[in-house]
């Protein structure tokens, strides 16, 4: 049945404004007229505007986010199936997992933009049925210099803890990192870890002829109206004037809606159910009807309101925040809501599943939209271009290492980095958080990474624990985009390897500048490559992700900063620690032992002591790699290693330090090192350089020649440091400094950033 037509007036071409306000270009425009053989009232461009987003549609991402592997043998649900992936642990039991960015909101409302993507990612989960066990997020912001800066930081991290406490969901590990790129537009990622039992997914999908729709949860008001639009362009002088763009959330009404979607699962009362999210009940709609190869009508003036006045475009286009759509079986809407009725909250029928694959919205008898689903969904543009490298990495590339001046004494450096915002302690944050709520952290933030006893569904343990953590390095994708993208997914199947878990799968959230321009596009395409040729390699599958665009400020776009979630599985044995565990044992390194000064390219003691973002990060070798991790994996299986560390940003002098200061232990280091006497710049490199591939260990004396027979026959390198013990971290000639010395610079790192404490003699 054709839409009715509205009044003349309300058909005339839309203004450039008028355009921009749905994001939408002119030529997009004319290709919506053209499909729709007339012109969109203003609701019906509304829709269209969101769906057609590049928060929704992807339409400058999706040709490349083909090239990533979905596949493999635990892949219970693929990347983008449904509103999270999933991975088989076995047991009955699958993990799901997905990473969303709530990037624009946070650089405008920063609390409730943090929050709020909080809330959504919470609600990705258990809208498939999955129990959320465990959160993380990932952050960057600007130097904390500037006041700014400091108000994002403070509004941001309470946001989260804010939200997230209140859910009985511990916050387990993230990461937080700073650079002038983000000043503007900080990054927000949030990722939800749930299980789930065999047989017990609940499908986003609308279908069978005549069932019910229900929206639940929070009435609907209109904050958030345009959410996904404002997502996808740049940010500028007007971008405040979005703040009713933001969302508001009520964490309290998530935990009762969190707890009665997952009482609703195994009843047999509904068909599907889907999250409302960006672009609110249009979305929802939308994609549970496509999926369902069906039609939903809906009637705006039966949905739960908040507020007076509210149009049709109001509705359809709010995203208010804990709201589901739930496709009841025929004859069990009032079993439904009953059943959140009993857990206080709002439930309404506002309209039924239809045959004709189209979505309609009422107002009354009057009927404000309709679009075929196709429209919106299939016929979203996909724009794919040739992308340019951006013209200064020649010469950033070109930079050598060799001409560094005034080279700082490596005990100074390595007091002055343990203190610097990227590296320091970030315990003034996650205490913040509520990390062990559930009574199942094993390792919670400040590891390589977190780790969670799994339980079954009658609360038994399991025998199994999840490793889990956030990896991305904007600076190396910003000097290597492709490079960066590999390492960001090496570095994160690393970490759970450290703490003993079988990498299984990944998520990620890409968050890039504006796509339109060539530079850009370049990064994207070819972080995208890199990070699916380590995902090959890794055998770690997509299994969900998220794309966020556009992350600029007044022209200037953030580093390219690829986001990788990793899940690893630790079966029959403890997770292994980070730090070193016993006096007496023998540290070593895993991985190549160099002074080149190629390593110090792109790293954090060139960028933090130097003031330097240059030099080619060194190559990440895959096949390298990937025995690094098997081999590591069956040392600890053999019970041949006691910690494992990884050795990444800060170099090896910092590794070192680190699970020198976890464990209060120092380092007694007499080895031989492979650097001159006499060569600072050497003895720098290898010390602060960051060659890839690498593992700091600590084996017990006993076990010491197995594990170097072990490495031998890999082919992979191994070098002995020296052993654990005193209260020193020595190392050769290069280092010798009081471990407490470097626990307080370390632990006081972030107060003194944000202008809260002394700063280091």
């Amino acid at each position: 049945m054709p839409a009715d037509t509205p009044p003349a007036e309300q058909l005339a071409v839309p203004d450039q404004r008028a355009l921009d306000e749905v994001a939408l270009t002119r030529a997009e425009y004319d290709r919506i007229v053209a499909l729709l053989g007339r012109a969109p009232n203003q609701l019906e461009l509304g829709l269209f505007g969101a769906m057609w987003s590049e928060h929704c549609g992807y339409k400058n991402s999706r040709p490349l986010l083909r090239r990533f592997p979905t596949a493999g043998p635990r892949v219970r649900v693929k990347a983008g199936a449904e509103n999270a992936g999933a991975v088989d642990i076995g047991g009955g039991l699958a993990v799901v997992m997905k990473i969303e960015s709530h990037n624009h909101p946070s650089a405008v409302e920063p609390y409730q933009g943090a929050a709020t993507g909080v809330g959504g990612i919470v609600r990705d989960i258990f809208t498939m049925g999955a129990r959320p066990v465990a959160l993380l997020d990932s952050l960057r912001f600007g130097p904390l210099d500037e006041p700014r800066n400091r108000y994002l930081f403070a509004g941001i991290v309470g946001g989260i803890g804010g939200y997230g406490n209140c859910l009985g969901i511990p916050t387990v590990a993230g990461e937080i990192y700073f650079d002038a790129s983000y000043s503007g537009n900080p990054l927000v990622n949030a990722m939800c870890v749930g299980l789930i039992e065999e047989g017990q997914l609940i499908p986003a999908r609308a279908e069978g002829e005549g069932n019910p729709v229900l929206l639940v949860g929070a009435a609907t008001g209109r904050d958030g109206i345009h959410g996904a639009t404002f997502a996808s362009v740049e940010l500028d002088e007007a971008s405040e004037e979005r703040r009713p763009a933001v969302q508001v959330g009520n964490p309290f009404t998530e935990k009762l809606l969190m707890e009665a979607c997952l009482e609703l699962r195994g009843k047999g009362w509904i068909v599907g159910m889907q999250d409302l999210g960006a672009a609110g009940l249009t979305s929802s709609s939308v994609e549970s009807a496509h999926k369902g190869g069906a039609g939903i009508e809906l009637d705006v003036l039966k949905a739960p309101r908040r507020e007076s006045g509210m149009t049709p475009y109001d509705v359809m286009l709010s995203e208010s925040q804990e709201r589901m759509l739930v496709v009841a079986r025929a004859g069990y809407a009032a079993n439904v809501a009953a059943l959140f009725a009993r857990w206080g909250l709002h439930s309404a029928v506002i309209g039924q599943v239809i045959a004709e694959p189209v979505i309609r919205v009422r107002e009354g008898e009057r009927v404000a939209a309709e679009i075929p689903t196709r429209l919106l969904t299939d016929e979203v543009p996909a724009y794919t271009r040739e992308g340019i490298a951006p013209p200064e990495l020649a010469a950033l590339w070109a930079f050598d290492p060799r001409s560094l001046a005034d080279l700082p004494d490596p005990n100074d450096a390595l007091m002055r980095l343990l203190a610097v915002p990227d590296l320091c302690s970030r315990e003034d944050v996650t205490r913040t958080y509520d990390t062990m709520v559930g009574a199942n952290t094993l390792v919670g933030p400040g590891s390589d990474a977190a780790v969670l006893r799994v339980r079954d569904a009658n609360d038994r343990e399991t025998g199994q624990a999840l490793a889990l953590t956030t990896d991305g390095n904007g600076r190396l994708t910003y000097l290597d985009p492709y490079n960066g993208g590999a390492l960001a997914v090496a570095e994160a199947a690393r970490n759970v390897v450290c703490a003993g878990a079988l990498p299984l799968a990944l998520t990620n959230c890409l968050n890039f500048g504006n796509p339109e321009k060539l530079e850009i596009y370049y990064q994207l395409a070819q972080a995208i490559d890199g990070m699916a040729a380590a995902a090959r390699a890794l055998e770690t599958p997509v299994i969900s992700g998220n794309v966020s665009l556009y992350n600029e400020s007044f022209g200037r776009a953030i580093y390219p900063t690829p986001v990788v979630g990793m899940v690893g599985l630790i079966e029959g044995r403890a997770p292994t620690p980070s730090a070193f565990q016993r006096a007496g044992d023998v540290v070593a390194l895993l991985g190549e032992l160099t002074g080149d000064p190629a390593t110090l390219g792109g790293s954090t003691y060139l960028a933090a002591l130097h003031g330097i973002v240059a030099g080619r990060p060194p190559r990440l070798d895959l096949d390298r790699e990937r025995v690094l991790q098997r081999l590591t994996l069956d040392a600890i299986a053999a019970g041949r290693v006691r910690s494992a560390h990884d050795c990444a940003d800060g170099g090896l002098a910092v590794a070192l330090a680190e699970c020198c200061i976890w464990s209060g232990l120092g380092l007694e280091g007499g080895a031989a090192l492979p650097v001159a006497v006499g060569d600072p710049l050497a003895a720098t490199a290898l010390l602060y350089g960051e060659a890839p591939s690498r593992i700091v260990i600590s084996v017990s004396p006993e076990r010491w020649d197995e594990m170097v027979a072990l490495a031998d026959a890999a082919g992979l390198p191994i070098a002995r440091l020296g052993t654990v013990g005193g209260e020193r971290l020595r190392l050769a000639a290069l280092l010798d400094v009081p471990v407490d010395e470097l626990a307080e610079a370390w632990r006081g790192g972030l107060a003194r950033a944000l202008g809260r404490g002394p700063m280091p003699a």
